[in-house]
């Protein structure tokens, strides 16, 4: 079966099962420490409703790993709406230092289709507004990174730093066409970060790279190979700032599928952190580690007595991009066995499959 049509069916199975929300419901917000083009400093994270993730809810069925559809409300949000919440999660905050603001919206901030081009403009306007507001960042497939759609934002908020977030995954076409089901190659890619290159003589506007570690259908070994190529490919492209996400299990995807079956699991920690001090020692742009899911049954994992730890370290050098050295554990020899020995069908390690 072609990896679209098993996307699109386990898809349709998975919004079925959807437990109808409000918008208001399904909005949230959070803030702390992060890394920031000024360094280490306050950011507010936002999740704003919309319809969905155009790609997800075409015949493509969307990515293999990705399940944020499901945070959507399916159906179109007005304008009004999205103001409305938007100035209730930023009225919780006093904004009394410099800060950076993170939109996320489950699919693409710069798609009309999704997200309203009213809702757009009046939001960028109030945060063109607020001094302390430093940095606005939004996510966006590169399809939708137009020298149109990217001026109209940055015209809004001239003074400020604005990045466009865009899921390169994987800088390997066939890895990103038939593992992960992406929809788009690296000549889209390169197009939409030579959109952004293009104006950076009249705003100071920046690109980042989303690169996934370990996508469905590749070894441990290969996973940690192909997400450190993928970093230097997104450097040479003239990408500001890449972003690593770890591989963890969503429910109603295909990367689950096949974890249920025993044919996959997410990296383990000692993977991520192989990635992590290989890039900081190689590629000169900054590089950020997501911890979602560390030490969880469906996240990365090594052992209970270095999950935590390991985490924690990792969130710290994120903000001073330092590498991790010495840190030892007995359960790294299991790791090593499985980046030697491990192809994406066999494991020397032991996995437990839960029935949820």
């Amino acid at each position: 079966m072609k990896i679209q049509e098993l996307s699109q069916e386990i898809r349709a199975k998975a919004l079925k099962r959807i437990k109808e929300k409000t918008p208001q419901e399904l909005s949230a917000t959070w803030s702390h420490e992060d890394l920031t083009y000024s360094g280490e400093g306050s950011t507010i994270f936002m999740i704003l409703p919309t319809t969905g993730c155009a790609w997800a809810l075409a015949e493509s069925g969307g990515c293999t790993m990705c399940s944020y559809i499901s945070e959507s409300s399916l159906e179109p949000v007005s304008s009004s709406t999205l103001i409305e919440i938007f100035n209730d999660l930023l009225g919780r905050y006093d904004l009394n230092e410099p800060t950076a603001i993170k939109m996320f919206t489950s699919g693409s901030f710069l798609n009309q289709g999704e997200f309203p081009l009213e809702a757009r403009i009046e939001i960028l306007n109030t945060l063109n507004g607020l001094e302390n507001v430093t940095e606005v960042i939004v996510e966006s497939r590169p399809e939708y990174v137009t020298k149109e759609e990217v001026l109209n934002c940055c015209s809004l908020i001239p003074e400020k730093i604005f990045e466009i977030s865009m899921g390169l995954e994987t800088s390997d076409d066939y890895t990103r066409e038939f593992k992960v089901n992406k929809g788009f190659n690296k000549q889209d890619f390169e197009k939409a970060v030579d959109v952004i290159k293009g104006l950076k003589s009249e705003y100071n506007v920046k690109s980042k790279a989303y690169i996934l570690i370990k996508p469905i259908l590749t070894s441990e070994k290969d996973a940690i190979e192909e997400a450190v190529q993928t970093a230097s490919y997104a450097e040479e492209k003239g990408v500001d700032r890449v972003s690593f996400c770890p591989s963890t299990i969503h429910k109603g995807t295909v990367m689950e599928e096949l974890w249920r079956k025993g044919s996959y699991q997410p990296p383990r920690v000692w993977s991520v952190l192989e990635v992590l001090n290989r890039v900081r020692q190689s590629v000169k742009i900054p590089s950020i580690m997501d911890t979602s899911g560390f030490g969880s049954r469906r996240g990365p994992y090594n052992c209970k007595n270095c999950n935590d730890k390991l985490k924690k370290i990792i969130m710290k050098s994120n903000l001073n991009q330092s590498t991790i050295k010495d840190f030892k554990c007995d359960c790294k020899v299991e790791w090593e066995t499985e980046t030697k020995f491990g192809d994406i069908n066999r494991s020397p390690s032991r996995i437990q499959y839960p029935k949820n």
